[in-house]
């Protein structure tokens, strides 16, 4: 038989295992889903009511909007110039340990970053049969349309060429094809280039020198 001492240890511990049982059971009913941790250097959303997403398209600028293709915080920027694409968070995280990593000798230059990850993706095994339900959490990611600025450097005066080389080596890590722009560079419509509004007094300016 067992003695007083350990039966109230074994009651100790499975009264411990029955409270962690109820508090996991609690978050999951409250959040909608499992708790995930985020650490501070990762690219995730920091609460999520539902952890699984349908697919979705890559969005078409079919309406004529311009947002995101022009610079906002730097003087130069990463912008796609091909077609749009599903960027991963691990994806963007190697883009800017690179940019990071090449511009860091110049003091107070700082990376922004103008897209993030906050779609779920799942994935189901290979040769899985058909049914029981969509797959399990595997990463997160961004649906980009074309033309959308990804990267931006700024916060000091960064030299061209520094700042061409960092970007040039950040768009061989994006599975997409990418473009050099800086404060200069019109806007961008999907894959049409938009041309440059005419400063004011141009028109007359012209008008003098043809005649």
């Amino acid at each position: 038989m067992l003695s007083l001492h350990s039966s109230q240890s074994l009651l100790g511990t499975a009264r411990s295992a029955l409270t962690t049982a109820l508090r996991t059971q609690t978050s999951i009913q409250k959040h909608g889903g499992p708790s995930f941790v985020r650490f501070r250097h990762q690219l995730a959303p920091r609460k999520v009511t539902f952890i699984k997403r349908h697919k979705g398209v890559i969005p078409i600028p079919t309406g004529g909007s311009i947002k995101g293709t022009t610079l906002a915080y730097g003087d130069w920027g990463l912008r796609i110039k091909g077609e749009g694409v599903r960027l991963t968070a691990k994806q963007l995280t190697t883009a800017e340990e690179v940019i990071k990593r090449k511009i860091k000798p110049v003091k107070g230059a700082k990376v922004y970053l103008r897209v993030f990850p906050d779609i779920p993706v799942c994935i189901k095994g290979n040769e899985t049969r058909m049914g029981k339900g969509k797959g399990t959490f595997e990463y997160w990611a961004t649906r980009v349309p074309a033309g959308r600025v990804i990267f931006e450097i700024g916060g000091t005066p960064v030299r061209e060429e520094l700042a061409r080389d960092a970007l040039r080596q950040a768009g061989n890590k994006l599975p997409t094809v990418m473009e050099f722009i800086d404060r200069k560079t019109p806007a961008r419509l999907g894959n049409l280039l938009l041309p440059s509004e005419p400063k004011e007094g141009s028109d007359s300016t012209a008008t003098s020198t043809l005649s």
